[in-house]
């Protein structure tokens, strides 16, 4: 499963927004979607609510998850009550870690205005970014596919990592491109960044 494939049913469970954030290392995410307003965005990185965000805290200490209204950490920023003035009433945040993936987290942050999150619909996240954190953990690079990854990182073009390989061009951006769909990768420089955050090359 890609972060993708899940784009319209999240937007069915949480219609003001939600942002989801994969295999978070040390401090990006491996992929993202963000589907939230953009002014709340903007709000919330001005400000730099990230490091006050009691939901951000909650995420770091607890698998699964929970509403907004049940979180029991101090908001002194009032970060939940600026996301209600934004539109975004209800909020939920979901959280998994691989106790055998040491470092890496995933985590959504759920947004309605409406009425509050089900139980059924915040299991539903919380399996879909379990299969999400697992299935981009799992899915493995060939030895080919890993090869072609160290040259490039290595600053190698296209055309010399073919004299290398002593194998075509198109080969090459065939091992390359297949290597970024099974990272989640956008472009090559995502690639590579992925590939080192993940000890690969």
């Amino acid at each position: 499963m890609d972060i993708r494939d899940c784009d319209t049913r999240l937007q069915a469970i949480a219609p003001a927004g939600f942002y989801v954030a994969l295999r978070v290392g040390y401090a990006f995410p491996e992929s993202e979607l963000n589907r939230l307003d953009s002014t709340w965005v903007d709000r919330y990185t001005q400000e730099g609510l990230v490091v006050q965000d009691p939901s951000m805290r909650w995420v770091y200490g607890n698998l699964g998850w929970v509403r907004w209204d049940d979180m029991r950490l101090e908001d002194p920023r009032g970060v939940r009550q600026m996301a209600r003035q934004m539109g975004l009433r209800f909020g939920a945040t979901v959280s998994f870690n691989d106790p055998h993936d040491v470092g890496r987290r995933s985590y959504a942050v759920l947004f309605r205005s409406d009425r509050d999150f089900t139980d059924e619909e915040l299991d539903e996240v919380f399996a879909m970014l379990r299969e999400l954190h697992l299935d981009a953990s799992h899915r493995s690079l060939t030895a080919a596919e890993l090869e072609a990854i160290r040259y490039r990182a290595d600053g190698l073009l296209i055309k010399q990592i073919a004299a290398e390989l002593d194998i075509s061009e198109s080969g090459v951006k065939a091992r390359l491109t297949s290597a970024s769909r099974k990272l989640g990768a956008k472009n090559a420089i995502e690639m590579l960044a992925i590939a080192t955050s993940r000890r690969l090359i």
